[in-house]
């Protein structure tokens, strides 16, 4: 029985091989589990994280428990935006994740667009 990669992980890895993070513009990625979404950015020529964010994090959890999971995403958004802004980084390769960009990742990704990062 062969075993086939199907379903997000394929449209995941269709994504991997055009994009990369350089140092110049890392990339974003993002996963979303039922409950939460996380954020981080990584460049991927030195295999480091430069940043990230979740609604687990100590400054986005708070406030996401009262909100929905879509405004809770946008607050990620607007988080890893700022961490990045803090860092000198302005402009990221979007890496939606095998995700389709509707819901709770446009939501993440707009968010950060309107915070100042460019994609």
């Amino acid at each position: 029985m062969p075993s086939q990669i199907q379903g997000r992980e394929r449209r995941k890895l269709r994504i991997r091989n055009k994009i990369s993070g350089t140092p110049e513009r890392p990339r974003m990625s993002v996963f979303r589990s039922l409950k939460h979404v996380y954020a981080q950015v990584v460049n991927d020529v030195d295999g480091k994280t430069l940043a990230h964010a979740s609604t687990l994090s100590k400054d986005v959890k708070p406030q996401a428990d009262d909100m929905n999971k879509t405004d809770a995403a946008k607050k990620v958004g607007e988080t890893i935006a700022a961490q990045l802004k803090a860092k000198g980084i302005t402009k990221v390769v979007f890496d939606r994740n095998g995700y389709l960009y509707h819901g709770r990742i446009k939501a993440l990704a707009e968010a950060a667009r309107k915070a100042g990062l460019e994609f």
